[in-house]
């Protein structure tokens, strides 16, 4: 009885989990889907304490756990800022990983000296190192990631490896090899082992990767996450877990997929190569020769006359922590009667929908954003573009090119729309490397200074105007 009623727990949880993913599909929904998502976990947690509790086995390190858990969560919530939820996010891929090596770890431990149905006993091995080698690669692959994405100094930049890819390859082989010998023999000593190469893996899988593969690299170590915690459910014999894990695991792979289709680029060339930095062929001062900058006022008389304005949002937006001017501006332009929207590209940012995120933290309308496909084929007909942070995604010599770096990768046509005001710090080039010749056409007209700061210009002189 006990355990049946456990189970119809678990179940209501997994479908809550279910539900809450085809509600986060739009953004109407998603709050309700995210609470949905919460929820069914909350009744997960309940379950499997009442079940351990019937079984009368000690409580004090679950409950001190779970204390800790519910507060470092509570603070988290509370104190980071929307711009450092990419950081946050591969903390918690991190986390999820690092929770599924130690949980199949101890279930290792334990078992020790048991005598199972052989048959269970050979998959629960291979499930407890398929944890420890998928919990270990993105444990330390999101540190990396939360690194880079901080900007902290000494990871900002890779660290050397001599022949980065045959490092790699033989620090899996060795692992493989590992693998094999721990489900053969149960050790829990080759166990940390297997752990401990894993772990060097995933620090020189990530290591090499750079900013601008940010978005592909969150998603698949989501991924990782997810299906690290699918085998732990079968280690623990947890169904809830399972289904959990699966469906993050499959989400992952999905979300990645359509991150490197927005990159036009291979997952195997995200993970194994790295962009390499070129040029379009012709000198960057001559491709900049004709590079027109602009004021606050002057970007501000030619708004009072726009009908239909669209902002490009990229990552510098995010570094400016601009969204809350770039909404206030929005507000202001459509009080004078112009139509606004935000042309979101899919990697924009360092996570996916990082856009997305900061523009509804600073309540910015679901229906003004539009996705890259939907918005391009209507952009001759804008008035105004103002890109703010954006640089590789907006660059159209990856039209024009097919020797670029970026070749082939669909961005946002702005440069079609009849006026483009970019807004950016200088003319450097985005991750590629590239020069961006959309800074120097006939209907661009650049706006140099922060980010923030150049939009507040704009609300201000538009006041005075």
């Amino acid at each position: 009885m006990e355990t049946a009623l456990v189970n119809t727990a678990y179940l209501v949880a997994a479908s809550l989990f279910i539900l809450g993913l085809k509600q986060m599909g739009r953004p109407r929904t998603a709050v309700r889907g995210n609470l949905m998502g919460a929820l069914g976990m909350a009744i997960a947690v309940v379950a499997t304490l009442v079940g351990i509790w019937r079984r009368e086995e000690p409580l004090g390190y679950i409950i001190f756990g779970t204390i800790i858990g519910v507060a470092v969560g509570a603070v988290l919530a509370n104190r980071i800022q929307m711009t450092a939820m990419p950081q946050l996010v591969a903390l918690f891929n991190g986390f999820g990983g690092g929770a599924s090596v130690f949980v199949a770890g101890a279930d290792l431990i334990q078992s020790t000296g048991r005598v199972p149905d052989p048959q269970t006993q050979l998959a629960v091995l291979i499930a407890t190192a398929l944890s420890g080698v998928i919990g270990a690669v993105t444990f330390w692959g999101s540190l990396v990631a939360f690194g880079k994405l901080q900007e902290i100094s000494w990871m900002k930049k890779p660290f050397h490896v001599p022949a980065q890819q045959l490092v790699n390859a033989s620090l899996a082989a060795f692992m493989v090899l590992l693998a094999v010998f721990m489900v053969m023999s149960g050790s829990p000593l080759m166990y940390v082992v297997l752990v401990i190469v894993a772990s060097v893996l995933g620090l020189c899988l990530v290591n090499p990767i750079g900013g601008a593969d940010m978005p592909v690299v969150i998603a698949l170590l989501n991924s990782y996450s997810g299906l690290a915690a699918a085998a732990t459910g079968f280690v623990i014999d947890n169904n809830v877990l399972i289904v959990a894990g699966s469906l993050v695991g499959a989400s992952g792979v999905i979300l990645t997929n359509l991150m490197c289709k927005a990159m036009n680029r291979s997952l195997f060339n995200v993970l194994f190569g790295v962009m390499e930095a070129g040029s379009s062929g012709d000198d960057v001062d001559d491709i900049y020769a004709n590079v027109r900058s602009t004021s606050a006022e002057e970007v501000a008389m030619i708004l009072e006359t726009a009908e239909r304005v669209v902002f490009v949002p990229g990552y510098g937006m995010a570094v400016a922590q601009a969204q809350h001017a770039v909404r206030n501006l929005g507000l202001m332009l459509e009080e004078k009667g112009a139509s606004i929207e935000y042309a979101i590209h899919p990697v924009a940012g360092r996570m996916p929908g990082h856009m997305n995120v900061l523009l509804a933290e600073a309540d910015v309308d679901y229906e003004q954003l539009k996705e890259m496909d939907v918005i391009n084929p209507t952009l001759e007909t804008v008035d105004v573009a103002i890109v703010i942070g954006a640089n590789d995604v907006v660059n159209p010599v990856a039209r024009t090119d097919p020797k670029s770096p970026i070749a082939g990768m669909p961005i946002i046509d702005i440069d079609k729309a009849r006026t483009v005001v970019v807004i950016k710090r200088s003319l450097s080039p985005g991750f590629a490397g590239i020069p961006n010749p959309l800074f120097a056409m006939e209907n661009t007209l650049m706006l140099f200074g922060d980010g923030q700061q150049a939009v507040l210009d704009i609300v201000t002189a538009l006041k005075e105007s």
